[in-house]
């Protein structure tokens, strides 16, 4: 676990010596920001539903640039062949990454916690389901980060990586919402694949251990996925 530990402070530390961590912080914010606000007194309720709604699809496209670089820069200087030289094994190194990501993400979700507050000034508001959503947000967002982890095992390109995992992320988080297309007899099979859907359960207050399930099992095949790629590498 000390190896662990290392590669997470590392790697975390990383994302805040470049201007990409800002930026991509402050672009999370402004989109979640004005679609929230700019919708948030239409409807008259002390209630975070539309940032939570808003959060899968905004997650599909901010996750993946936050990950993407985490294999593929070290692929493409070659620094992962020297990283390897260390006393460390693969599963040091991706639980280290995935961490690392994971501790981004509920950094870049510290800041929406004003949200709620100032929201409880204005009316009287249901933690609950604020406490779930951020529950949720946090396992959707550890999903998100295992996927892009994985992406970006797989090629030495940033972009690249960045595209297969938006593309992946993208498709979970949809996948429910195309069920008219498809057969009845897949639709209880193909919601289950959903994202947003064990995220909208968790952020209603509702802690199911199905959903938590889902989020549990994306997260190991990706990693483990991520692994048989290095593997294959080296």
């Amino acid at each position: 676990m000390r190896q662990v530990v290392h590669i997470f402070s590392k790697e975390f530390k990383g994302y805040f010596v470049t201007p990409i961590a800002y930026i991509v912080i402050s672009i999370f914010l402004i989109v979640t920001g004005w679609f929230f606000f700019s919708t948030f007194f239409l409807f008259n309720q002390a209630s975070l539903r539309n940032f939570f709604d808003l959060l899968p699809l905004t997650f599909s496209f901010i996750v993946p640039a936050v990950t993407m670089r985490l294999f593929s820069e070290e692929l493409n200087v070659g620094s992962y062949e020297i990283l390897l030289t260390l006393p460390v094994t693969y599963r040091d190194v991706i639980l280290g990454k995935f961490t690392a990501a994971v501790a981004f993400v509920a950094a870049m979700l510290a800041p929406t916690l004003a949200y709620p507050i100032c929201i409880s000034f204005l009316g009287k508001l249901d933690w609950g389901p604020v406490a779930g959503g951020y529950i949720g947000a946090i396992f959707l967002g550890a999903s998100y980060a295992a996927v892009g982890l994985l992406a970006s095992s797989l090629t030495r390109n940033q972009i690249i990586a960045f595209i297969i995992g938006t593309a992946i992320c993208i498709s979970l988080t949809l996948i429910d919402k195309m069920l008219f297309f498809l057969p009845r007899t897949l639709l209880p099979f193909l919601e289950y694949l959903g994202a947003d859907f064990h995220f909208q359960n968790i952020s209603k207050g509702i802690i199911d251990s199905r959903d938590l399930l889902y989020f549990l099992s994306v997260i190991f095949i990706s990693l483990y996925g991520a692994h048989l790629a290095m593997q294959e590498k080296n």
